[in-house]
């Protein structure tokens, strides 16, 4: 009774039953050991079937009760939720599906920006809600030929509300700084890029040029910065400003989004309002009825194009077009004082279907009836100021009018060209 013995001396207390004599089969243990074995080894399976279950209650694999996952699938709201509580928010990648890099960037929902959005969201849906509507109104007579110029350049969709906050979509907008048209040019910028700005002609105010080279500006900042945030405040504040701020500040830093909330504190006032103020326009714009606005209908506004070559004034441009002078104003707020330039190209927007007729009765009018002017002869003692002061037109208007014509040695005789008011 080796078992038994070993029992006891380890202190067991065994029933006397098993220190009695046996009266089984000697080959066969007690009906007691039979009862140890069972009981040992259903606690062995017990224990087997508790891990196992634990082992799959871990899985990543399985879904949550309840769960719309699709089977199979792993539920990717598992551990952002449950797992490293006690780390720092850090804002999620936009879904898929929202592809605008600039609106629905992450960094539109940092802190920062979000203060300044969200105040001017509640401005606009507020006190500013009346000005606001006519921004939108105003936005579907031009959105039309700025988004197939942003498709063309694979740029952003969310650039066509830009303007929103430039001009509030009036080509003649001009700003207490003289930027001037929809995308608020300065004149130096504008000649640079291309853009004719005189006294007669100023192509900041065209529509159809000024998106061209705007969305083309645009473009090229992103280019040198790598981020359309950067680009934003650049095209507000200049790129040689943002340049230096950024060598200033984060000089070893890799380009991107996250460098304009490095410079952020140290841009201009109107600049660190320029980007946010941009994404709560553009927010609007895209979900006007979302915020209490009537729905933006976009029509692609469709119109002749003609070149003139010679100085020809807005009411006989109309008439050859056989439509309203006011019309042609409308569509042509580049010409400053109603007459195209002489000796120079200028392209000239007409109804669409009017450019033919235009053609037809542009080539009837004789050269010397095109322009409506009245015509001053030089006399002993006068200058371009006099004449100037005198019809009530800036010098630069008469040079522009009479090229050619020399300030410094008027000849007596000479017939001067004046712009009729």
């Amino acid at each position: 009774m080796p078992l038994y013995k070993d029992l006891q001396g380890r202190g067991h207390k065994v029933p006397q039953a098993l220190t009695s004599k046996s009266n089984t089969h000697p080959i066969f243990p007690s009906r007691f050991w039979f009862q140890m074995k069972l009981g040992s080894h259903m606690f062995l399976v017990v224990l087997l079937s508790c891990l196992l279950v634990l082992v799959g209650c871990n899985s990543k694999t399985s879904n949550i009760p309840g769960s719309i996952a699709p089977p199979g699938l792993e539920n990717f709201l598992v551990e952002p939720l449950y797992k490293n509580l006690d780390t720092p928010f850090v804002l999620p990648e936009p879904p898929k599906y929202l592809s605008d890099p600039i609106v629905d960037s992450k960094w539109s929902r940092h802190p920062i920006m979000l203060g300044i959005t969200n105040s001017w969201i509640d401005h606009w849906i507020g006190e500013g809600h009346e000005e606001f509507s006519i921004y939108l109104e105003r936005m579907g007579r031009y959105a039309g030929h700025i988004d197939l110029e942003i498709k063309s350049l694979q740029l952003p969709s969310s650039l066509r509300y830009l303007p929103i906050i430039e001009s509030g979509f009036r080509p003649r907008a001009t700003s207490s700084a003289k930027a001037t048209g929809l995308w608020q040019f300065m004149r130096a910028t504008a000649r640079e890029v291309g853009l004719r700005v005189s006294a007669i002609l100023d192509e900041r105010r065209d529509p159809i040029r000024s998106t061209e080279e705007a969305l083309a500006v645009l473009k090229d900042h992103n280019e040198r910065f790598n981020s359309w945030y950067l680009s934003l405040a650049a095209y507000n504040a200049g790129p040689s400003r943002v340049s230096r701020l950024l060598k200033e500040h984060a000089p070893l830093g890799p380009l991107g989004d996250s460098l304009y909330l490095v410079i952020h504190p140290f841009l201009p006032r109107e600049t660190q309002e320029f980007v946010p103020k941009f994404l709560a326009a553009a927010q609007i714009g895209r979900s006007p009825v979302r915020y209490g606005f009537r729905p933006v209908y976009d029509s692609l506004v469709s119109f002749d194009e003609v070149i003139l070559t010679d100085a020809t004034s807005v009411d006989v441009i109309a008439q050859a077009a056989e439509t309203a002078q006011r019309v042609i104003e409308e569509m042509n707020p580049q010409l400053i004082r109603g007459f195209t330039s002489p000796g120079s190209e200028t392209r000239i927007m007409l109804p669409s279907g009017k450019g033919a007729i235009f053609e037809r009765n542009y080539q009837l009018i004789p050269e010397d009836e095109r322009f409506s002017v009245l015509e001053h002869q030089v006399v002993s003692g006068d200058t371009l100021g006099h004449i100037a002061l005198r019809y009530g037109v800036s010098v630069s208007v008469l040079l522009e009018a009479n090229p050619g014509v020399q300030p410094t040695r008027l000849q007596i005789g000479y017939w001067l060209r004046v712009p009729a008011q």
